[in-house]
């Protein structure tokens, strides 16, 4: 499986509001200044079109939910998550070694303790316990051979527990190249094929799809 970078140099044209070019087919980008990808990442204007505080109340978490933010980057989601459910558990996951440090001292700084960073890899999430949801954030169009990739993650998933993608439409004005997007009804028929089926389906958000799927039985 060819290695691949969750979140990467789109971030620049995501708050820049301009698609990115890139080699086709590419999905590979490094980090060497987390610093300098928070202030991409975790710029304020990108609450506007990313909602994170809807996105989390649409989801409808139970207090004390495992919940894992799946290409976590510097903690834009898994930061909110910790602090809308102080009961819950964050596992805030990542390949990318200096952002799982970054994450770490992000905690620390925040006085986030129910946040837990976690080295995967890309073919595998290294899930530490069983999660009540996994949140997929801009990040499905990154993650190659997707049906075998999620068929593996139902191990990490508690009964009744719930996966959400969201990712950009194929008009959307931010996000990545055209070519490297994913039309929602793709995801549909890839989670499909590795055993999910569609629960709900959200349509407030202006530039990405919002899908929430459940394991079948």
């Amino acid at each position: 499986m060819r290695a691949f970078h969750w979140l990467s140099v789109i971030g620049l044209a995501l708050l820049a509001g301009v698609v990115l070019a890139q080699p086709a087919g590419s999905h590979d980008h490094g980090f060497h200044d987390a610093d300098m990808w928070a202030q991409v990442f975790d710029d304020p204007s990108r609450d506007a079109w990313q909602k994170p505080h809807e996105v989390i109340q649409a989801l409808a978490l139970k207090s004390e939910a495992k919940v894992a933010d799946l290409g976590a980057g510097t903690g834009y989601f898994s930061a909110r998550l910790a602090k809308m459910l102080p009961k819950g558990t964050v596992y805030a996951v990542d390949i990318e070694p200096e952002m799982v440090e970054y994450l770490k001292q992000r905690a620390r700084r925040e006085g986030l303790k129910n946040v837990v960073a976690v080295q995967a890899r890309p073919d595998d999430a290294y899930l530490p316990a069983k999660m009540d949801l996994v949140l997929v954030v801009d990040v499905y169009h990154h993650i190659n051979d997707r049906v075998r990739y999620f068929e593996k993650l139902k191990d990490s998933l508690a009964p009744g527990a719930r996966l959400a993608v969201i990712d950009f439409r194929p008009e959307a004005k931010h996000g990545p190249r055209p070519a490297s997007r994913i039309a929602a009804q793709t995801v549909k028929d890839e989670l499909a094929a590795a055993g999910y089926a569609l629960a709900a389906e959200h349509a407030f958000l202006p530039e990405q799809y919002f899908l929430v799927f459940g394991a079948k039985n």
